[in-house]
């Protein structure tokens, strides 16, 4: 018994002894942190992924570095992100070079062509490697088991152009041309999927530009954020359906998702994606079919039918009492971590059924339980209804 118990004592990590003071109170905040876990139904025999395709670091614009990133995406309960820095913005380059000066014999190092919206490029080029920041992502994947999706953002004046994603990329460092049409011309030589990012942005309407049009005409489009931030486009709803695209919300993220989304109570912006695996081939392939929703703000939008099928798969029912009059006490239980919302009749006020939470129903004899899924949208002024055959 003896042995044994040194044994035991041998495989205790050697820090529960170095670290040990009887001196010493450990508060909570000595504790580790905790992932936030997100939990949702298999639905039509697929997993659903929670995803977020835009990002930015401090090697465009954002404020953390890319590993940051990733830890990040793992406590608030994603599955994988998007590092898609700006191609032609990289404001926090020149911070950069100054730091390095004194490892450059003394001689200022000058950043060149970082602004290429307001400027054009000159001779030297984009001296900066577009794949790093990637790179040191998928590095810092490995600690947490997020999936990393390469990409980049290009970035041009956003009225009359706007701005793009190229996801599943393989070189960043090919994307650039002057010509804004040819760099999505040559993200999709590359295989990249290419998503419109968000497309009412110092706007007056979400009407296509005559640049987008050309876009869309082209076959360059390939999916568009409904969501982004803190705005939801309500007629990109109809767009996503009309131009058979996916569908996004992302943060486009560039401070902490903590203070812009978790410090206020709230789920941060994701991409739902219907997938068989949590893999690059798996999430492109789910994009590709469109089976992706949108989630921000407490609403849900995308295909009527998948919206649907999410919320018959996010709940269970029963009829749990019948009385004399063949009346039944009908019992709806969410499962899921989404919170829904609905009417039961048109004039009805909107009821929130929330996570882990059930409500009891009324339903006359013969009668089925019929419900409008009020924060549910599958066109810019329209909701599924689902009918709970009893």
């Amino acid at each position: 018994m003896k042995r044994l118990f040194i044994a035991l004592l041998a495989l205790l990590p050697l820090s529960a002894f170095a670290q040990y003071n009887p001196e010493t109170l450990r508060t909570a905040v000595a504790q580790p942190a905790q992932r936030l876990e997100i939990v949702l139904p298999q639905v039509n025999g697929y997993n659903i992924y929670k995803v977020d395709l835009h990002t930015h670091s401090i090697y465009s614009d954002g404020e953390v570095t890319p590993a940051f990133r990733v830890k990040e995406a793992y406590m608030d309960g994603l599955d994988a992100i998007a590092i898609t820095e700006h191609v032609e913005y990289r404001r926090i380059e020149p911070k950069m070079l100054k730091f390095l000066k004194g490892y450059t014999g003394g001689k200022a190092l000058k950043a060149e062509n970082t602004d290429l919206i307001r400027n054009e490029i000159t001779e030297s080029g984009i001296k900066a490697d577009l794949n790093y920041p990637v790179a040191e992502a998928v590095k810092e994947s490995k600690k947490y088991g997020v999936l990393v999706i390469p990409g980049a953002e290009i970035t041009r004046e956003p009225v009359k152009i706007g701005h793009f994603n190229a996801l599943f990329t393989k070189d960043n460092n090919t994307i650039y041309d002057p010509d804004p049409l040819q760099s999505l011309r040559n993200a999709r030589k590359q295989g990249a999927l290419i998503q419109h990012n968000h497309p009412g942005w110092r706007r007056t309407s979400c009407d296509k530009t005559e640049f987008e049009v050309k876009a869309y005409n082209e076959g360059l489009i390939d999916g568009i954020e409904i969501a982004n931030g803190g705005s939801l486009y309500l007629p990109i709803v109809d767009r996503a359906r009309e131009e058979n695209l996916f569908v996004a919300a992302n943060t486009d993220i560039h401070p902490t998702t903590a203070e812009y989304y978790r410090l206020k109570g709230q789920l941060r912006n994701m991409t739902l994606v219907f997938a068989k695996e949590c893999t690059l081939k798996g999430i492109r392939e789910a994009l590709e079919a469109k089976r992706s929703l949108a989630m921000s703000g407490g609403y849900v939008c995308g295909d009527e039918q998948l919206l649907k099928d999410l919320f018959l798969a996010s709940i269970k029912y029963e009829v749990i009492s019948t009385d004399k009059k063949g009346v039944r006490t009908v019992l709806v239980t969410n499962m899921c971590s989404i919170p829904y919302q609905y009417k039961t009749s048109k004039n009805a006020l909107p009821v929130d059924l929330l996570p882990y939470h059930s409500i009891q129903f009324k339903v006359a004899k013969d009668k089925k339980l019929n419900l409008t899924l009020t924060n549910m949208l599958c066109g810019a002024d329209k909701h599924p209804k689902v009918t709970l055959e009893l």
